[in-house]
């Protein structure tokens, strides 16, 4: 192993040495982890290269476990285990509609910073969801659709007005925009 010195020592107090407490194990990994990252090199395949924005690589052996490169940033996403994955990651629905609500935060942020908002914290809260047709408009009754549904929560000394427009301004976000009208997406064998 890589760090052999120093070493340091944490308490959790009411943990049990198996930490059989999901809550706990996950504290404990993320302290560890924190910890490895000041004596180790960055932990990021080699051999996952592309000249593209991103890459992603399903190795038979890991099920449905996938590694990510975006660009330089890696990444992992699974499914959970009643669908054959190891549930050591989000999904990639999750993926998708965590990107969406990052680009909601950091366009909100952006027009806060542009405009001297007093907007301390911004949290937007998704979720994603089938439902039936007739919840939308012109599709026939047996047809489900998909709905990501937004709810911003916003911090700070805020009028009403600059809450309204701030919720405008999310719809501006370019996923938003892309989730919207649509994208094109082109496959061939590399």
């Amino acid at each position: 192993m890589d760090a052999m010195h120093p070493k340091s020592y944490v308490s959790l107090d009411g943990a049990d040495h198996l930490l059989t407490k999901k809550e706990d194990a996950l504290y404990v990994g993320e302290v560890i982890a924190s910890w490895a990252t000041r004596y180790m090199p960055e932990a990021k395949p080699d051999d996952l290269t592309t000249d593209r924005q991103v890459v992603v690589r399903n190795e038979k052996e890991r099920g449905l476990l996938t590694e990510i490169i975006a660009n330089g940033h890696y990444m992992i996403a699974d499914e959970p285990k009643d669908v054959g994955g190891t549930d050591l990651a989000g999904t990639p629905y999750d993926l998708l509609v965590a990107s969406l609500g990052a680009c909601t935060a950091m366009t909100i942020r952006l027009y806060a910073n542009h405009k001297g908002l007093d907007l301390e914290e911004v949290k937007v809260h998704l979720s994603r969801e089938k439902r039936h047709a007739a919840d939308a408009e012109n599709l026939n009754e047996s047809s489900k659709v998909e709905f990501i549904d937004r709810e911003l929560e916003l911090t700070g000394n805020l009028t009403e007005e600059q809450r309204n427009r701030i919720v405008e301004i999310a719809d501006r976000c370019p996923v938003h925009k892309t989730l919207t009208q649509g994208v094109t997406i082109n496959t061939k064998l590399k």
